[in-house]
């Protein structure tokens, strides 16, 4: 059975299940998600707890399988933690996390919690995950994206008794906070957490957060494209600093940059033979938010613009790799920021057109 992560603290007071699994790559989520089930589990009578963690290609399964099937010596009911921090069990494990999944059925004594990291389409269609979500409950936490990190913010604070002043100075002091903490959940908990420390219940004000906030922004390349893509122009000048000062590969970022330029290229010449944007898109294998995006992107985007841009993406290839370019920094970071930008400019969105339309049909567009 699938959970989603709202619904989880719902369930466990509903009653526990034998067997849970909880996936992805956000640590806090992951953490406060096996917190709230090992402290429902203390209060059902599972005072006994063991845990496992698989690492290497020899990890013996059989101590694992002896924990489950066995009967606690000094509670009633154990609780039975397996981390995989790799998320590929090998052969041995997929036939020992299978058997576990099914002893579950019949096993009350015992709660079995796995704990993985986020899984790919293949891995979820594995026999041993089946198993684990035919015989007991997953959770899938999903991180949680730009857009919507202001609004957990909120939340976060609302639990201790702050929240932010209304308005839109309240709307600007959470969008700051979140260019604070971007993709550091953990450290964007903990600096909730200081808030409480530093300051009473009540309304928190643009001053108190900016002062108390530390920038702990963590960034990737993968959110760098979707922001490209968007046309968020401050954003990406924010996250290629702070992919320089993380010490990211400068060849790896323009890999992105350039890959999205091709991509685009490339559906615009399928749309250019006749084929639907959604035809495209599925040939081009681009799905998700990069397929939002490009929707987005595609209809305006013109011939000349894409060959300028992947004009542009050759020279940074060569400037990243050692070579100078005439009219281009020689410096590789400020050459992708260019190259970053381009391609942004183009993304961006387009204001409407105004025309002074007479009611005979005919106007001057300015």
């Amino acid at each position: 059975m699938q959970l989603a992560p709202n619904q989880l603290a719902g369930h466990l007071h509903k009653g526990l299940k034998s067997l849970y699994t909880l996936h992805g790559d956000e640590p806090l989520l992951i953490q406060e998600a096996a917190d709230a089930l090992r402290a429902m589990a203390r209060t059902q009578g599972y005072t006994e707890r063991s845990s496992h963690t698989v690492a290497g290609a020899h990890f013996d399964w059989s101590e694992v399988l002896a924990a489950g099937g066995s009967m606690s010596l000094f509670a009633d009911k154990q609780l039975l933690e397996i981390r995989i921090p790799s998320g590929k069990p090998g052969k041995d494990g997929s036939t020992a996390l299978q058997q576990l999944a099914e002893q579950s059925r019949d096993n009350d004594a015992t709660l079995t919690l796995v704990i993985l990291p986020r899984l790919d389409k293949l891995t979820k269609g594995s026999a041993w995950f089946a198993a684990l979500e035919s015989f007991g409950v997953t959770v899938q936490m999903e991180p949680v994206e730009r857009a919507a990190l202001p609004a957990w913010i909120a939340q976060r604070l609302a639990l201790q008794d702050q929240r932010v002043v209304a308005g839109e100075e309240g709307q600007r002091t959470l969008q700051f906070f979140a260019d604070r903490v971007e993709g550091n959940l953990l450290a964007a908990h903990q600096e909730i957490q200081k808030l409480a420390l530093l300051h009473p219940a009540g309304e928190l004000s643009f001053a108190q957060i900016e002062t108390a906030v530390l920038n702990v922004a963590r960034y990737d390349v993968f959110k760098l494209s979707e922001a490209v893509l968007a046309g968020q122009a401050a954003r990406v000048m924010r996250m290629l600093d702070g992919l320089k000062a993380e010490g990211e590969a400068e060849v790896l970022v323009h890999y992105t940059l350039s890959e999205d330029i091709r991509a685009l290229k490339r559906v615009k010449d399928a749309m250019n033979q006749g084929r639907p944007l959604p035809m495209a898109l599925r040939e081009q294998r681009v799905w998700g938010a990069k397929e939002r995006l490009f929707e987005r992107v595609l209809p305006r985007l013109s011939d000349k613009a894409l060959a300028q841009m992947l004009h542009a993406a050759h020279l940074v290839d060569g400037i990243v790799k050692g070579l100078k370019q005439a009219d281009w920094p020689t410096d590789n970071w400020q050459a992708l920021h260019r190259l970053a930008m381009l391609l942004c400019r183009h993304c961006m969105a387009q204001p409407a057109v105004q025309s002074s339309v007479q009611s005979t049909g005919r106007g001057v567009v300015r």
